[in-house]
This record gives C-alpha cells, sequence and structure tokens, in this order.
C-alpha cells in the first residue's frame, strides 16, 4: 500500500469543514491532488488532531509545530505514531509531504512500517515545491 502524509497549513476555511477541505492555501490544494493520485490512502498531519483522516469533520484552529518546543513536537510526534500504529499503516511506500518539524521524529517509525520513505520535496523553498507540484500534476 502507497500512504501519503502531508501537514497542515496555516491558511483555513473560518468554518468547520472535512479535512480535506479545512485547508486552502494553493500549496495544500496541490498536496491533496497530488496524494489523491500516487497513494491509496492518505493523511493529514494536523499540529491539533496529529494523523487526521481527509473526510473528518473539524473545526479551524491555529497550533503550528512551526516554532513549537522540541519536546512538544516530540509529544506530538509520539500521538502521531500511536495513530499511526491504530490504524496498522504500513506497505510499500510513505510519502511525506512536510516540512522539518512534521516529519524528523516520525520517519524512523515510517521506515520501520515501510519498505519505502519518500521525502519528494526535501530541501525545497515553497515557491519551488509550488513548481514541483505543478509539474508533478502535469500542469
Amino acid at each position: 500500500m502507497r500512504v501519503a502524509f502531508l501537514s497542515c497549513v496555516k491558511t483555513k476555511s473560518a468554518t468547520p469543514e472535512l479535512a480535506e477541505h479545512l485547508y486552502i492555501s494553493p500549496w495544500f490544494r496541490m498536496a491533496r491532488e497530488y496524494a489523491r493520485r500516487n497513494s491509496e490512502r492518505w493523511f493529514i498531519l494536523s499540529a491539533q488532531h496529529g494523523l487526521v483522516e481527509p473526510g473528518r469533520l473539524i473545526e479551524p484552529y491555529e497550533r503550528t509545530l512551526n516554532g513549537a518546543r522540541i519536546d512538544d513536537r516530540i509529544d506530538w510526534s509520539e500521538r502521531v505514531i500511536e495513530q499511526i500504529r491504530e490504524r496498522d499503516l504500513k506497505g510499500e511506500l510513505a510519502v511525506v509531504m512536510a516540512g522539518e518539524n512534521y516529519r524528523r521524529f516520525l520517519l524512523e517509525e515510517l521506515h520501520r512500517r515501510f519498505r519505502k520513505v519518500s521525502v519528494p520535496m526535501y530541501g525545497l523553498m515553497m515557491g519551488q515545491q509550488l513548481s514541483w507540484m505543478k509539474n508533478a500534476l502535469g500542469g
């Protein structure tokens, strides 16, 4: 199985939405489309809720891991790892479309559970990420 993990973003709808529609930035919209096309399942790495299924109804929030203390990022990662284990996510490929603060403490567990772990936009700045996704989506 191929599973994609997308980080949440700051730009959100002002009203409760299904998670896949709550995040409204161009980056997230392209990442969502990439995940839909290239994985059997995909999830959002939410700073507020941990691992979120796209069809879960959630309210807007302001929490982020960017700038968070390392202890808080470790605690968040442990929560997400537990959620990954509860769902027994494993398989051929894990695609991680998330910044360092969201992926750092998850990668070891993902390497245990997936044959391959890919971070396709590693090291790219925001504009480069948008360009990479646009090209990957054929546009």
